[in-house]
C-alpha cells in the first residue's frame, strides 16, 4: 500500500505513484478556480495550509467518463490551492497526468 494515498468518494489514487509518473509530464500554470469544484468535499488542516510550498506542482488526473470541464481532480495539493486562494493567487503550477498514467496510479473507483 501506498505512504501517501487521495480518496474521494468511492475512488482512490496512489500519490506516491502519481508523483513519479508526472515527472514525465511538463509543468504548467493552472487556473485554481478551475479545479476547485469538489472543494467543499476536502478536509483542510488551516495550520498545515499555511505551511506548503506554493511552487510544489499539484497533480492533476482526467477523470474516465466526465465531460470538460469537470473532468479534472487535483489528487495532491489541496492545501495548496487553500493558501494560493487565501493569498488571491489565481494560477498555481499543475502537473495534468495523461489517462493511461492516471488508471495505473487508480487504487479504486470506476470500472476496476
Amino acid at each position: 500500500m501506498s505512504d501517501e494515498m487521495f480518496t474521494l468518494l468511492g475512488w482512490a489514487w496512489d500519490v506516491d505513484l502519481a508523483t513519479r509518473l508526472a515527472r514525465r509530464h511538463p509543468v504548467r500554470p493552472a487556473a485554481i478556480r478551475t479545479l476547485t469544484g469538489v472543494k467543499d468535499l476536502i478536509r483542510i488542516d488551516p495550520k498545515h495550509a499555511v505551511t506548503v510550498d506554493l511552487t510544489k506542482p499539484i497533480l492533476v488526473v482526467p477523470l474516465p467518463c466526465a465531460l470538460p470541464p469537470g473532468n479534472r481532480l487535483v489528487i495532491d495539493g489541496w492545501h495548496r490551492i487553500h493558501r494560493a486562494l487565501d493569498l488571491g493567487m489565481e494560477k498555481l503550477p499543475a502537473i495534468l497526468l495523461d489517462p493511461s498514467d492516471e488508471r495505473t496510479c487508480r487504487l479504486r473507483g470506476g470500472d476496476i
